[in-house]
């Protein structure tokens, strides 16, 4: 499989899929941080909490294999740093979800998400696009890294 084309999803349509995306994603990233929520209520609840604020600008990109079939999205929200940001450089452009299918991993599936949701950043004024990773998720930090990406903050955790 290499053949892959992205398109501007829709929450009403593509609402299955991005159920199903995220609990992929809570799966996968369960094997790396074992606190991760596997209840199906999971994806209702983070969709319900992306979407929260219709004021914020948000954008949705669906990739689908040759087939049609949606197996991977991205979404890039509007945000805001912290009161301690100087508040002409507070508003920026987080990618929320970014996830693939097994099926797409390897293809520039991910590469071609992450393209998007900058191009929408761009289109939208913001001038800071940011992206979480897990610590352990050594090939979702180069991906990001080859992008552009660099480290802006870390926060350590300690079990007690």
């Amino acid at each position: 499989m290499t053949g892959f084309s992205i398109r501007v999803g829709d929450l009403a349509r593509d609402r299955d899929a991005m159920r199903r995306f995220i609990l992929g994603l809570q799966r996968f990233e369960y094997d790396i941080v074992p606190n991760r929520r596997l209840d199906e209520q999971v994806a209702e609840d983070h969709l319900g909490q992306m979407f929260r604020d219709p004021g914020k600008a948000h954008g949705i990109f669906m990739v689908e294999d040759e087939a049609g079939a949606a197996q991977g999205w991205a979404v890039v929200i509007e945000a805001t740093d912290q009161l301690y940001v100087e508040e002409s450089l507070r508003r920026y452009a987080y990618i929320a979800e970014l996830y693939l299918e097994d099926v797409l991993r390897g293809t520039g599936a991910g590469k071609a998400l992450l393209a998007a949701c900058e191009d929408w950043a761009r289109g939208h004024g913001f001038h800071t696009l940011q992206i979480g990773v897990l610590a352990g998720n050594a090939r979702a930090r180069k991906v990001y890294g080859d992008a552009g990406f660099a480290p802006y903050a870390m926060e350590l955790r300690k079990r007690l």
